[in-house]
């Protein structure tokens, strides 16, 4: 099978190139072909990826290239992990929302829809070329902000193209090890939006050990979310949340953490990765050993503001080895050798979610096979939970109108209307101050 990465030269591919290294089963991945829009980043990513491969003799083939239409011709699988407008831009989303006092995170609140407002059109000329070029490829998108950006890509190819994001991953599987549970006899009940979802069950040979974990004090205290949240807010909730929530739950604090740090995580993720791509152009040192280095750094310091801010200490070190590559891998290998399986995924909601369309993009337990994915029953989400999901689904709709149809009055909705962002008038600085600082969103009028 041909895998097209587009970012190729995103400092992640070689998580992705590993995970594929460990396959060796019929019908697995033989050829990668990277594409970027900047070779001296994609030669970086060639000189890691070679190092991978060394001693490994049936590793994939790894091309790459500057030409979209090139890469994407003959692919099977298309990952898309690219960042428009690079860690600069993320920096600026960051920077002009901080000047507001709202929160720029990348994915969440003024910063995500700044991201998305200038990714979407991308990623749907994305879509278009592969609908043309490759109509039969599956399209795992973990572009940012990832539902959002889905939904803009199923326009075009419909339920070929499947969002995926590590963060569920990696909450159920912490939850799992403090239960004293396997994570893979688990059953995972979570349920809602892109870094926007709740764990309101654990199951294990069909019984629920998450009311267990909820009664224990010193269960909750003991891994990152229980830290992250405080115990009595999560018996409160009787759910625990996906990280990115304590964005919304404790939004004084994240943003009051933000504008103390040092550099934002735009900034600091800008400063380091330009340390490791100059890094790889000394052909004395191992680019690989660089890169791990580097990656080390990158996943201890993984929301550092909101983990300070909560007292909740530093990660552990079984989080700091990712694991989207392995969601995409599992992904691969469910819809080409019909390996059934279940994943937490982002898909069209078709009823799943009563409160939402059909064509919204949800992010809940799927069932896997030839295919695609197809999302699993589940129960109604609490009122708390409805309003937030309905709210924030809404910001999404109104960010992919601006998108479509360059309009100023609609970007000020979709801020304005976001509940981290607490101003109209704000909305309209926002929207200025994101068109002056992003030649990609000049056309907003």
């Amino acid at each position: 099978m041909r895998l097209t990465i587009l970012g190729g030269g995103g400092f992640r591919v070689p998580l992705v190139y590993g995970a594929l290294l460990g396959d060796h089963a019929e019908g697995r991945v033989t050829r990668v072909v990277l594409h970027d829009v900047d070779a001296a980043r994609l030669r970086a990513i060639a000189r890691v990826l070679a190092e991978q491969a060394a001693g490994v003799p049936d590793a994939p083939e790894v091309t790459w290239t500057t030409g979209l239409d090139e890469a994407l011709r003959g692919a099977d699988f298309v990952f898309s992990a690219i960042r428009v407008g690079g860690l600069e831009g993320r920096a600026d989303d960051e920077r002009v929302a901080l000047a507001e006092g709202v929160l720029g995170q990348e994915t969440v609140g003024a910063g995500g829809i700044a991201y998305g407002l200038r990714t979407v059109p991308v990623a749907e000329d994305i879509a278009r070329r592969v609908a043309r070029l490759a109509p039969d490829a599956w399209v795992i998108n973990f572009t940012n902000p990832a539902g959002l950006v889905t939904e803009a890509m199923a326009r075009h190819l419909g339920d070929r193209v499947i969002g995926i994001c590590d963060s569920p991953v990696g909450l159920g599987r912490r939850i799992a090890r403090v239960l004293g549970a396997d994570p893979r006899e688990a059953w995972t009940d979570y349920v809602g939006l892109n870094h926007l979802g709740w764990v309101r069950g654990l199951r294990v040979a069909g019984r629920d050990l998450l009311p267990r974990l909820l009664a224990d004090p010193a269960l909750l205290g003991s891994f990152e979310e229980g830290r992250l949240f405080g115990a009595d807010w999560l018996r409160s909730l009787g759910a625990v949340p996906n990280e990115y929530l304590h964005y919304y739950y404790f939004n004084r604090e994240a943003v009051g953490a933000y504008r103390q740090a040092e550099l934002t995580r735009g900034a600091f993720l800008h400063d380091q990765q330009a340390r490791f791509y100059a890094g790889t152009r000394d052909p004395e040192v191992s680019a690989l050993d660089l890169w791990d280095r580097t990656r080390a750094e990158r996943e201890a310091t993984y929301m550092a503001e909101s983990r300070e801010a909560a007292g909740a200490g530093e990660r552990e070190a079984d989080d700091l080895s990712g694991g989207y590559e392995k969601v995409a891998l599992a992904l691969m290998r469910a819809i080409a050798r019909d390996e059934r399986t279940t994943l937490i995924l982002n898909v069209p909601n078709r009823g799943t979610l009563s409160p939402l369309d059909a064509e919204a993009v949800i992010e809940v337990p799927c069932l896997v096979d030839a295919n695609g994915a197809h999302p699993v029953a589940v129960d109604p989400l609490p009122g708390h939970a409805v309003g937030l999901v309905c709210a924030v689904k809404a910001v999404e709709r109104e960010v992919l109108a601006a998108s479509r149809s360059g309009s100023r009055a609609k970007a000020v909705r979709a801020f304005a209307l976001h509940p981290l962002v607490d101003s109209v008038s704000v909305a309209r600085r926002l929207v200025d101050g994101y068109t002056a600082v992003h030649p990609g969103l000049a056309h907003l009028r």
